[in-house]
């Protein structure tokens, strides 16, 4: 369910990081080709996009505030001439104002080469990082997780010549979760965490001509490029005039893929290491619907995320489904915002009900997740206003109480309902006649779980796949013992 986001506020629901993008494909528009691919990965992020072209010689980049149909015009991309490109779009996790140094590609020289790097996660110990790259006499500027892996591969490159030898020594140092795509003059590199925490797949253009890269298959699919495979955990990838070449950067760790991917993150017409997206939300609503069973007249998904289990919480339930509630798809992430006396007239920016619908009846809302609860307490309102008689709230993920530190924008934990209150007060606060979560065994149903060994569901269990370091964890729980209890249970089972 999407909400506006207001200056300064947080929006309320866990929010995607970034995308990236790559293409080499000598002879082919490869600015262009890249942003019609960011245009298709545009919902990961909104804050900025960016582009860098490598001609063999040199890298030309574009980047700026704003969506990718803002940023890129003909004359642009135009300007951007070459045979291999990344793509990135951004949306910020520190909670501050989106900035034009943090849009990415970020560009680093190593010697006389230019490279271009673009990191969809979050780095848990950046900060040590870059404390140690400052202790060796290296100038950073940007402040972002990027910068420091690129200044870490140059290292290593300078002296190896060979850009792979680099990317390892960065992988053996950065901890946390990433999918990087990094382009050199000439070639065109894909690297992934250890733990394969955020997605990223490798995709073949027609006849030989060329490889792409994208966070997701919705991506290759808009280009015309066949889905190939994923990038393994800590595989890298080069694509050059050779052909495809792929080595192991680091030991594959345990598997532990965003298992919220599934839930609201991903495009539903997307693969997601193998599992298709919007399958897995059929499952979830089939599923919820045998877990949390209720009488009602009608079943309404909150779109866009909401709909494909509403569909699958209809078929197995027996309930009607119906298009109930209507989002206004021009509204994105907006520094336009309404002033408070529109607010309080009750100002619906992105959704809308239908009082014909909806009307007299008993209705089931299906939603993809609750984090503060705010949005939910609106959203039973104005069904009640459009004239529903019951409103019964099933959500298609567990309580979210804990928050994400691989890329993931979360609340501190005091800021998630579920982590303050229990069942029956969450239902009480937010209105609803009733209110039930899928529980994680069914989440774990909903996607078949034999090609990932693993998911990462920490947000919902506080198992930490990767150990959060205390500086960085500390201030996002409830306590200090809080925080205590869980890190040292999650360090204990990485070995990180």
């Amino acid at each position: 369910m999407s909400t506006s986001v207001l200056p300064g506020a947080r929006p309320d629901r866990p929010e995607e990081e970034c995308a990236v993008f790559g293409v080499f494909a000598p002879g082919e528009d490869v600015a262009r080709m890249t942003c019609f691919g960011l245009q298709a990965l545009q919902h990961r992020g909104q804050e900025s996009a960016g582009i860098a072209v490598g001609d063999g010689e040199t890298m030309v980049a574009a980047k700026d505030l704003g969506l990718v149909t803002q940023v890129f015009d003909e004359a642009t991309l135009a300007a951007l001439e070459g045979f291999v490109a990344v793509g990135h779009v951004r949306y910020s996790t520190s909670g501050g104002a989106a900035s034009w140094e943090a849009a990415q590609p970020h560009i680093s020289a190593i010697d006389d080469v230019l490279i271009a790097l673009a990191h969809n996660g979050t780095l848990v110990n950046t900060n040590a990082l870059r404390a140690r790259l400052a202790g060796e006499g290296v100038q950073l500027r940007a402040g972002t997780d990027s910068e420091a892996a690129a200044k870490l591969i140059g290292q290593v490159t300078r002296t190896s010549h060979h850009l792979r030898e680099g990317i390892r020594h960065a992988m053996q140092a950065i901890e946390g979760a990433y999918a990087m795509v990094l382009a050199s003059p000439d070639s065109l590199y894909a690297f992934r965490d250890p733990n394969g925490i955020r997605p990223l797949c490798i995709g073949a253009l027609p006849d030989g001509r060329g490889w792409v890269v994208s966070s997701e298959t919705c991506g290759l699919d808009i280009v015309g490029a066949t889905y190939v495979r994923d990038v393994k955990p800590g595989e890298i990838v080069r694509f050059n005039a050779d052909g495809l070449h792929a080595e192991q950067g680091v030991p594959a760790g345990r598997r532990a893929s965003c298992i919220f991917e599934y839930v609201y993150f991903a495009r539903p017409d997307s693969i997601i290491d193998g599992q298709s997206v919007y399958q897995a939300r059929r499952n979830l609503g089939r599923i919820l619907a045998q877990e949390a069973p209720v009488e009602a007249d009608l079943v309404l998904g909150v779109p866009d995320s909401g709909v494909p289990p509403a569909l699958g919480f209809a078929q197995e339930s027996g309930i009607p489904y119906a298009d109930g509630i209507v989002k206004n798809r021009y509204v994105g992430r907006t520094f336009i915002e309404p002033t408070q006396a529109m607010r309080q007239l009750g100002i619906r920016l992105k959704l809308n009900p239908l009082p014909s619908v909806i009307g007299g009846k008993r209705i089931v809302v299906i939603d993809d997740s609750i984090v503060r609860g705010n949005t939910s307490k609106k959203l039973v309102q104005m069904l009640r206003d459009a004239g529903a008689t019951e409103v019964h709230l099933r959500i298609v993920s567990p309580e979210v109480e804990w928050p994400c530190f691989y890329g993931i924008d979360t609340d501190t934990r005091d800021q998630l309902i579920a982590a303050n209150k229990g069942l029956d007060e969450m239902n009480a606060w937010i209105g609803s006649d009733s209110l039930a979560f899928i529980s994680l065994d069914g989440l774990h149903a909903a996607v078949p779980d034999a090609l990932h060994q693993g998911f990462c569901d920490a947000c919902f269990t506080g198992d930490y796949p990767v150990a959060i370091p205390d500086a960085m964890a500390k201030k996002s729980f409830l306590t200090k013992k809080d925080f205590q209890d869980v890190y040292a249970e999650g360090a204990k089972g990485t070995g990180a």
